[in-house]
């Protein structure tokens, strides 16, 4: 009842002029997840800018990264519930929904385009614009592929505030700055946290590797 009724006063102070940036991201999802009027509508406004700078740098092409925006932001009227928090911020969930869809976008793309290529005589007159850009879309599938394995058990032994600055600053593309935006912290408390995360991330892969190669 406690909790209903503070969810009530929350809902109540956003209509009655209490600014959004005010109320807590989870408040938001919460809200979201009730179908409250104009939930959706104001978790829209709060994240859709981030959102679509982390897809347009991954999918380059505007409207793939606007395609992206839209399929994630429709996961989470859908499935709101499946935000964990035990696993990091709102804010990251979200991000990392962005950056899945949008990786999986830039790859389905590049699949079409493979077998809707024109012939060789034509290429000269393929004009650069209708090419798939070879630029962070397609490091984000490399690196998609290469972070597997050992650095994937790494980067989950980690904090959860840790790799949460990394998954953001190295597999969004996010600054520093941008980071301590998302999550909140001051900018240099993102700055320990990624130094620490990156020198236990080393420790915890040389000594994978040593006793790799000790087996050998």
């Amino acid at each position: 009842m406690a909790e209903a009724s503070q969810r009530r006063s929350e809902s109540t102070a956003e209509r009655d002029g209490v600014p959004d940036d005010a109320v807590a991201d989870a408040t938001l999802l919460r809200a979201v997840t009730d179908r409250e009027p104009r939930a959706l509508e104001r978790f829209y406004d709060r994240f859709s800018r981030r959102a679509y700078s982390l897809a347009r740098r991954i999918c380059v092409d505007e409207s793939l990264a606007e395609d992206v925006v839209q399929e994630v932001f429709l996961q989470v009227w859908r499935h709101p519930e499946r935000f964990d928090a035990a696993r990091g911020s709102v804010a990251t969930w979200l991000m990392t929904m962005v950056h899945h869809r949008a990786v999986d976008a830039v790859r389905r793309e590049a699949t079409r385009r493979k077998y809707t290529v024109p012939p060789a005589d034509d290429a000269d007159d393929w004009s650069a614009q209708d090419r798939l850009p070879a630029g962070p879309g397609a490091d984000e599938a490399a690196l998609e592929r290469v972070v597997a394995g050992h650095v994937r058990d790494a980067l989950d032994k980690l904090p959860t505030e840790q790799r949460e600055a990394l998954t953001l600053a190295y597999f969004g593309g996010f600054t520093q700055r941008e980071v301590a935006s998302i999550a909140g912290v001051p900018l240099g408390t993102v700055k320990s946290r990624m130094f620490t995360a990156v020198r236990t991330l080393r420790g915890m892969l040389e000594g994978q590797v040593e006793r790799g190669e000790g087996s050998s």
